[in-house]
């Protein structure tokens, strides 16, 4: 099982509820090395903090393992603002070594180039009307709750897990119309932008697809589907789903460290990248690995 890839981005994991998987999250990445990760929105969900969200431990724990990519594998962390951690406007563009904070970006690898936003930006519920916003995200966190109770009972009688939101998104007309409409505005945006394709997540569905002739790439999110998109060293695209993987054969042996456990020969050196400040948010510097 490949466990090095150029890119790996993440979204949607709203450390601070309590549908936040900051445990498993922090274990995924503990097992992969990447030479790029894209942290794309909502990362931290200021939204509930302000109300009746906390910040435990293990929150903590997984900014923890992204400083560690960078320190142990030299990463490049790359932290894009989503809609429910809006307070990073105060701060952005920020860049700190290897981290960098800022409004999007585009990505260029094998030639191709991908425009990457957490996605909010084209959706006229949270940029416009936010108080509709707020009310639809007290409702998605009811649904969240009454999913665990469900998904309680289910693992004492041994059944897998259900996800109750996604099932409900997918048998009202209206949901599937919005995610249907929202992903062909990326796929326009994209195509507007002269590029290839479109790497956004922010509702939630996990995707890899294409939309008239733009790659469309959806990461996902880390409250419920736990998932994570993954570009190999040749500009191949992919979707990695927690439950899925194996862990047992990801193991690094005890005898070792975890940078020893490495073979130096499967390391693949950084290549240097240079960063250019451009006034536009709407056409953010390119950014070539």
């Amino acid at each position: 099982m490949n466990t090095s890839f150029k890119t790996i981005v993440i979204s949607d994991v709203h450390l601070g509820t309590k549908g936040a998987k900051a445990k498993e999250i922090a274990r995924f990445l503990k097992q992969y090395r990447c030479e790029n990760l894209i942290l794309n929105g909502d990362i931290i969900d200021g939204w509930q903090l302000k109300k009746s969200g906390s910040w435990k431990r293990k929150h903590t724990r997984f900014f923890n393992r992204v400083l560690k990519m960078i320190e142990n594998h030299q990463t490049n962390v790359f932290y894009l603002r989503g809609n429910h951690d809006d307070f990073l406007d105060q701060i952005l563009p920020l860049q700190i070594g290897k981290l960098h904070i800022q409004t999007d970006m585009i990505y260029e690898s094998q030639g191709k180039k991908y425009f990457i936003t957490h996605g909010d930006v084209f959706d006229s519920i949270t940029t416009n009307l936010r108080w509709i916003a707020y009310l639809g995200d007290v409702g998605y966190t009811f649904l969240l709750w009454l999913n665990r109770v469900v998904n309680y009972y289910r693992f004492k009688a041994g059944l897998p897990y259900f996800s109750l939101s996604q099932y409900i998104k997918g048998k009202v007309k209206k949901a599937v119309s919005y995610i249907d409409d929202y992903e062909s505005e990326l796929a326009k945006m994209a195509k507007a932008k002269g590029c290839d394709g479109i790497i956004c997540g922010h509702i939630h569905k996990a995707e890899n697809r294409m939309i008239e002739g733009i790659h469309y790439l959806n990461s996902g999110d880390w409250v419920e589907t736990m998932s994570a998109l993954a570009e190999d060293h040749q500009g191949n695209w992919q979707l990695i789903y927690y439950r899925e993987i194996n862990f047992k054969s990801l193991y690094l042996p005890a005898q070792t460290t975890e940078d020893e456990a490495w073979p130096k020969e499967n390391l693949i050196p950084l290549r240097k990248v240079s960063f250019e400040q451009n006034p536009d948010e709407l056409n953010p510097p390119s950014i070539r690995f």
